[in-house]
């Protein structure tokens, strides 16, 4: 069974720092893309950042771009999203995503929230 575990969350003040782990299991972790989404309250998902399997390409968001940083350890079957520079528009439900075979997003893991207030 494929499960996605997401952590990390918390309530940070802007030009705060998280880290959000997510935990994978039940699928050969080190063979498939993932990726990073988040939902703030009331509107829609919105993708944030990509990896490749081998950990060697990245793709961002505009709005992420050179705050957020997307990585992976295949010998943990751990994907990070390392959040720096928060922003009160930061504030959403993230989750970590599994790409499948055709680049669609077969499993979510539950979510984890951040707030970013002062």
């Amino acid at each position: 069974e494929v499960q996605l575990v997401e952590s990390g969350g918390g309530l940070v003040q802007p030009g705060g720092s998280l880290r959000l782990p997510c935990a994978a299991s039940g699928f050969t972790f080190s063979s498939y893309a993932m990726t990073w989404v988040r939902q703030a309250s009331g509107k829609g998902l919105e993708w944030v950042s990509t990896i490749n399997s081998g950990g060697g390409s990245t793709s961002y968001a505009d709005f992420v771009k050179g705050r957020f940083t997307i990585s992976r350890d295949n010998a943990k079957n751990t994907l990070y999203l390392q959040m720096n520079s928060l922003k009160l528009e930061d504030t959403a439900v993230y989750y970590c995503a599994k790409m499948g075979d055709w680049d669609e997003y077969d499993y979510w893991g539950q979510g984890t929230q951040v707030t970013v207030s002062s």
